[in-house]
């Protein structure tokens, strides 16, 4: 990707003085050569509005290095990105290894790390490419995912993408939720000795996210959500260091389950999920600075979340086993760890959520028309959104069943699909625009067929193209079955609205009995657990 020359004509450039366009601009740029092939800086007037975001108040001119007056830089980026991320695959991919043995396992991390990366970045190079290309965009856009859709293949496919964003981002947001209702459950339970049952978590939390998710985009709380990424720091350290404290104790009762199609196919959901927070790239890479700098934001978050995920697993795997369940925290048997750890993700989890649900907002206020300054009409949209999603929750009380469908539909077209497919016709549309002048400065300039992106396209980047849709097609429709499958026999949960009225267990609730023993049968206590009751076993929980 780095090496192909559209790539080198994104990284290239340097900015001198990012007042150079004169004034108090909001979007600058220098005089280097465009993608039609003028070498002239080029005067552009202030939109007057529409759908991708029209609208700018001043004058900037035109050319390959956007810079914005004020944004964030690409560090800062890169910390949202492991914000939009970190939370959900910390506590569930140990799991998702046990699910698939630690060599087949650890294979396929390192395979999806390396493919998601590179979709982050062709995603980020796409986006700069729409900047550069159709200088509309440099307002305010609230829907970028879906405008590269529409740019690379027309409107019915914007339509499609803006759908299937909405669904991902939805998906998302009710896994956060019920995650956080878990931590929120369990630190109740060990802190305060509360026994709430998890329907009524939810809806307390739906109170407490109401005045979150009324800001307007992510600069506007990037102090919180940079706060965020340093809890889960620390609690994947704690939880290193629990797994460390189990050790010795847990070691030598270890069993792991044997490798079945359905393991694997569940588990792909969970890397899916885990390393797949594409749809909301472009909103991130829109408040930046340098757009043309997410690349590196990209490889320093993909590069934090190794960090993160693989030591964890590791312990997950050696020291637990098949006792692990939905969530690696319950197995911390030090009652101070693992209550530090819950405060820890469910502090991240919540701040997250605002991450989340903003493309999901700001897509669903532009197709009712709501202005983008405060007032009650976002007050309206935002509520009935974020009421939708509790409802939900409270439908399919499960957040590891919600994640493993997320991963393996909408999830898997958004940050692996999707990503290869328009960075392969809007970098062919650039490159025949540097090739042919005459074509890019007349009314065609902005449209190439999908004949002419293919004679335009060099063959390896095709090659990876089709083999790249081609995996995340077969993946993700495995993943899909094992978590529909999952839903509806294994792991079946009645909805909170229907259990008042039901003679079942799922009415009784002990929050406060929330640590998993290890060993495969779920006995064994280590001396930072002695003490603890166990909770009660589920020794079909991996079939």
């Amino acid at each position: 990707m780095v090496g192909d020359p559209e790539t080198k004509q994104l990284l290239s450039g340097s900015v001198d003085d990012p007042n150079a366009g004169g004034g108090s601009a909001d979007l600058v740029s220098h005089a280097t050569p465009n993608v039609t092939g003028s070498k002239e800086p080029t005067e552009v007037a202030p939109d007057s509005g529409g759908d991708s975001g029209k609208g700018a108040e001043t004058p900037w001119t035109g050319g390959d290095d956007i810079v914005r007056t004020k944004g964030m830089n690409w560090m800062l980026t890169g910390l949202f990105v492991v914000g939009d991320m970190a939370g959900g695959g910390l506590v569930a991919l140990p799991t998702a290894l046990v699910r698939m043995g630690f060599i087949v396992g650890m294979a396929n991390s390192f395979l999806m790390i390396g493919v998601t990366l590179m979709t982050a970045c062709m995603l980020g190079f796409s986006w700069t490419v729409m900047l550069q290309h159709w200088p509309e965009y440099r307002a305010h856009c609230r829907a970028p995912y879906p405008e590269m859709a529409y740019r690379a293949f027309g409107k019915y496919a914007k339509y499609g993408v803006s759908l299937c964003i909405n669904l991902t981002q939805f998906g998302v947001a009710v896994v956060f939720v019920l995650l956080t209702a878990k931590n929120i459950q369990d630190f109740a339970g060990l802190v305060l000795k509360l026994n709430i049952h998890f329907c009524f978590v939810v809806l307390f939390l739906g109170g407490l996210l109401w005045p979150v998710i009324m800001l307007k985009s992510p600069q506007d709380f990037w102090g919180a959500i940079v706060f965020s990424m340093f809890s889960t720091f620390a609690a994947c350290i704690l939880l290193i260091v629990g797994s460390g404290l189990d050790y010795k104790a847990c070691i030598a009762h270890v069993e792991q389950p044997k490798l079945t199609a359905h393991n694997m196919f569940t588990a792909l959901g969970t890397y899916l999920f885990s390393y797949g927070g594409h749809s909301s790239f472009p909103t991130i890479q829109h408040d930046m600075k340098r757009p043309k700098n997410f690349w590196k934001s990209c490889v320093m978050a993909f590069t934090i979340m190794f960090i993160l995920y693989i030591p964890v697993c590791a312990l997950g795997y050696f020291v637990y086993g098949d006792s692990v369940r939905e969530s690696v925290i319950n197995n911390i048997q030090h009652s101070g760890l693992q209550i530090a750890v819950n405060f820890m993700i469910m502090t991240h989890c919540f701040l997250t959520l605002a991450i989340v649900f903003n493309p999901l907002n700001q897509d669903v206020e532009q197709y009712f028309n709501v202005p983008q300054n405060f007032g009650w009409k976002r007050c309206v949209v935002r509520t009935i959104v974020l009421g939708l999603v509790i409802f939900v929750a409270e439908s399919i009380p499960a957040f590891d069943s919600v994640l493993d469908l997320v991963g393996g539909s909408t999830l898997c077209l958004t940050s692996i699909v999707f990503p290869v497919l328009f960075y392969t016709k809007l970098s062919a549309l650039q490159r025949r625009n540097k090739a042919l002048p005459l074509i890019a400065n007349s009314k065609d300039g902005d449209k190439i067929t999908n004949r002419d992106a293919f004679h335009h396209t060099p063959y390896w980047l095709l090659a990876i193209t089709g083999i790249t849709v081609l995996f995340g097609c077969v993946i993700g429709c495995a993943a899909t079955y094992s978590a529909i499958y999952n839903m509806a026999r294994s792991r079946f949960m009645l909805p909170c609205y229907v259990i008042p009225f039901m003679n079942t267990d799922q009415k009784k609730v002990n929050a406060v009995l929330t640590t998993v023993c290890c060993g495969h049968y779920q006995n064994i206590t280590s001396p930072a657990g002695a003490g603890k009751t166990c909770a009660d076993p589920k020794m079909n929980f991996f079939g």
